[in-house]
């Protein structure tokens, strides 16, 4: 394939690149076994209903993480990526996002708890959200975008392979019984601080960066930069995790857990793009700034070569979805298969909303346009969702997901479209003259 050439091999600053990419592709490796190891482990100890409801309450604390993470990720990113040689720039962005993610966390909290002890839905495992929260705050301060845009993902890759693998192993040894179920967020979040606090330390050492706490005014300088991202993001998690929450809510942690059993199984295969999307997105927001035409022919490739690889993924899981069930989760999961066939799609419409939104409209700075496909997918899901999970259950939340994935492809690819249409029509009148 040409674009692997030019983008790894052409020029000798591409082998940054190439080890970067290298190693998010270990680190997506481990996020896509990990689970594959112990989510089937804790179905068989916990039960169905246990383990629904440890997906229920992530579900809740997730929107939590979106608040805390407010879009850094991708904002973050493409600013520290812009300012590679800007020593005293790195810092002042540093500073001012980890002091926004601290302020947004205690809120957060405070928030989160008020609604676990007025709720008796919340009010009876409580536990478990206040330990849950501590993932929160430990990728709070897991500053991922700084790495990301310096391009050294090689800290985040033994950081979190370290302690992802200890804290794994962790559940193997001290959950053993229905009773050990509220171990299981005590060492995810156990596993996210570990890591947070070394990738400080490794800040402050190798970067000389030394973080503290910004002024309000700088704080909203971040917010105000990122709020398009994290309204998106936020959208997203309205129509994610709100259908487990309603999923919950009309059937119950039986339900949830056969949907969240299939659900999770096909977002670790879609996230198998994961590295070559993070990988890549720093380098085209400073090739977007070079040459726009060259930039989204390279994104053009990659979609045209992930649709195909996606593809045949799809086809193979959906021939041999009962098979897949049974060999991870047991048979006693068998009435996931089905949710399976389903949701299997999501890989490649995941593939491709981040082609068209991620890498061609933000990275040219389009983020309103962005922000606008979330809104119109989030009323679209709030209109469909409780009809079709009411009357389907878990079947009806598994076809919400992929219609919204659908409309949101689409709309995605319509403004991005749009877009490239423009600078090709632009680059045509240039070159006339």
């Amino acid at each position: 394939m040409k674009l692997i050439f030019d983008i790894f091999q052409r020029y000798k600053k591409h082998k940054i690149l190439a080890s970067n990419f290298v190693y998010l592709s270990v680190l997506q490796a481990l996020n896509v076994v990990l689970p594959l190891i112990t989510f089937p482990y804790l179905i068989r100890v916990l039960g169905v209903e246990y383990f629904g409801l440890l997906s229920f309450s992530y579900a809740f604390i997730t929107y939590f993480q979106i608040v805390t993470e407010y879009g850094f990720n991708s904002t973050g990113t493409r600013d520290i990526s812009l300012a590679l040689d800007d020593r005293e720039k790195q810092n002042l962005i540093f500073n001012q996002i980890m002091s926004a993610k601290l302020l947004l966390a205690g809120l957060s909290f405070i928030l989160m708890m008020g609604i676990v002890f007025s709720f008796d839905i919340f009010r009876t495992y409580w536990l478990i959200y206040l330990f849950s929260f501590g993932s929160i705050l430990g990728q709070a301060i897991f500053p991922v975008w700084f790495f990301h845009g310096m391009q050294k993902m090689k800290y985040v890759t033994y950081l979190n392979l370290i302690t992802k693998t200890i804290f794994t192993l962790a559940l193997f040894v001290f959950v053993t019984q229905k009773s050990d179920y509220y171990l299981v967020p005590v060492f995810n979040a156990l596993g996210f601080i570990s890591a947070g606090i070394f990738a400080l330390l490794y800040i402050r050492k190798d970067f000389q960066i030394k973080f503290k706490m910004e002024s309000f005014a700088g704080i909203k300088e971040q917010l105000d930069k990122s709020k398009y991202m994290f309204l998106s993001e936020l959208k997203i998690s309205l129509f994610t995790n709100t259908n487990t929450l309603i999923l919950g809510i009309f059937a119950g942690n039986q339900a949830v857990g056969y949907f969240s059993a299939a659900e999770k199984l096909a977002r670790a295969i879609g996230n198998l793009q994961t590295p070559i999307s993070n990988t890549i997105f720093p380098y085209l927001s400073k090739e977007m700034a070079l040459d726009k035409l060259k930039a989204i022919q390279k994104i053009k490739e990659i979609t045209i070569f992930g649709t195909i690889i996606f593809s045949l993924i799809i086809i193979l899981c959906f021939c041999f979805a009962n098979e897949i069930i049974e060999i991870i989760y047991g048979k006693e999961m068998a009435s996931s298969a089905l949710l399976f066939r389903i949701l299997i799609l999501i890989p490649l419409l995941s593939f491709l909303d981040t082609m068209f939104g991620k890498q061609i409209l933000l990275n040219l700075g389009k983020d309103k346009f962005y922000f606008r496909v979330i809104v119109l997918a989030t009323i679209l899901n709030f209109g469909i969702n409780f009809i079709l999970t009411y009357f389907y259950r878990e079947t009806g939340t598994a076809i919400t997901v992929i219609i919204i994935q659908i409309f949101i492809v689409l709309g995605m690819w319509y403004f991005a479209h749009k877009e490239t249409s423009s600078i090709l029509k632009q680059s045509n009148k240039n070159g006339s003259y």
